[in-house]
């Protein structure tokens, strides 16, 4: 088996024209090209609007449902609002830490951000007179500590009638990210949701379900295929390129999941081909199965670690007896839900224990999420790309999609 850990970032490099990379999304979504590839090697062209009579007839499509917020925020420092401009990226929730408690803070709330221009806001702190829905409201952000890039900040506000949630939806820009080399605009705040996003609390869209329209889901249906939801919120580290030579070396981000226990009961017992869209659900599906695993060991801590897919003491548990174990743990907490964090890396060398099928984009060079294919498509991931490239497929998240089956 190989060892991710020696794998050398550079053996996932391509060369992506500017030009390729799509700026903005199409009119209609799903009119987009769709990039399939079998699992006999062979590579076809279609429209996303066919996928639902692509998809194997006892295909279980699961996606994600968390809905990006408008995580940017701007302050001029000063008491007048006049100095410099500096910009607040909201990462993660801190006080309270459950992101749907946080978005329901009606006085403060405290969030692990990015601050951007940060050399100029010292101490101190930031203003914002704001009117939501016809109500005055004056937010106030203080930092409260520093770690590396990231710092703690505090956001108050004087207006008890007003949520955290409205105060960043009248604040706020949907952060869209950096590779588009442009300021977000209006039509972002639209084009960057997908059509069944609801949960708020991702600082970057799951794109792989942004191709999706009603017209798409409503074929789906037609043809008997199970539609399921899970929730990982997308945090900016997605984004992060691996800077190591070695994967080894490269420290991996924690995203937050939740999936209902019902879910959890069906992927235990179903022999359906589970198909997830986007690289995300992916990583929350297999997160479960080693959750199980360390839960079997009695060792689960809420947080499935970067390298334990790939350790030795790993158990290699069937997928049902995996999700048995994660069911028994939430029967014996009384828990309808399984809430928990996810640093897993999956990369050559990973065994997929959940995931039989997946729609993603096509991603960035040298990125954790092209291991993550490769890993699927058993290394081949190079001539998918370069069949893409030569066809002048539009690339990363507004861009084209993959199905892998």
């Amino acid at each position: 088996m190989t060892d991710p850990h020696s794998l050398h970032i550079a053996d996932f490099n391509y060369p992506l024209p500017d030009e390729l990379i799509a700026k903005h999304p199409l009119a209609q979504r799903d009119k987009c090209r769709l990039l399939v590839r079998r699992r006999d090697g062979s590579i076809e062209e279609h429209l996303f609007s066919e996928l639902p009579e692509l998809l194997p007839h006892d295909a279980m499509l699961i996606y994600n449902n968390t809905r990006v917020i408008n995580a940017r925020l701007r302050f001029r420092k000063g008491a007048d609002e006049s100095g410099a401009l500096i910009e607040v990226f909201c990462l993660e929730p801190m006080a309270p830490v459950d992101y749907a408690l946080n978005f329901a803070s009606n006085d403060s709330c405290s969030w692990i951000c990015f601050v951007g221009n940060s050399k100029r806001w010292k101490d101190g702190e930031l203003i914002r007179h704001l009117d939501i829905d016809g109500s005055e409201t004056l937010l106030r952000a203080t930092r409260v500590s520093r770690d590396g890039n990231a710092s703690v900040v505090r956001f108050e506000w004087d207006n008890r009638d007003v949520t955290f949630s409205q105060i960043i939806e009248a604040a706020g820009e949907i952060p869209i990210p950096p590779y588009l080399n442009r300021s977000t605009e209006e039509s972002d705040s639209r084009d960057y949701q997908t059509v069944y996003g609801r949960i708020e609390g991702s600082v970057a869209a799951p794109t792989a379900g942004l191709h999706f329209t009603p017209a798409v889901l409503d074929a789906v249906d037609r043809r008997g295929i199970p539609r399921r939801e899970l929730t990982l919120h997308v945090g900016a580290g997605t984004f992060q390129p691996v800077k190591s030579d070695t994967v080894g070396e490269h420290g991996m981000h924690s995203e937050f999941i939740s999936v209902a226990r019902e879910l959890i009961a069906e992927l235990a017992s179903t022999e359906r081909n589970i198909v997830a869209v986007g690289t995300t659900s992916v990583r929350t599906l297999e997160s479960l199965y080693h959750a199980g695993c360390l839960i079997t060991e009695g060792k689960w801590d809420g947080e499935v670690p970067q390298w334990y897919p790939y350790t030795d003491s790993h158990p290699a548990l069937s997928r049902r007896d995996a999700l048995t174990a994660l069911l028994g743990y939430l029967d014996a907490r009384g828990s309808d839900r399984f809430v928990a964090s996810t640093r897993i890396i999956i990369a050559p060398g990973y065994v997929y224990r959940v995931v039989e099928g997946m729609v993603t984009n096509f991603h960035q060079p040298q990125s954790t999420l092209l291991l993550l294919v490769s890993a699927f498509v058993e290394g081949r991931w190079r001539e998918i790309y370069d069949f893409a490239l030569e066809r002048r497929f539009r690339f990363l998240s507004y861009g084209d999609a993959c199905l892998f089956i």
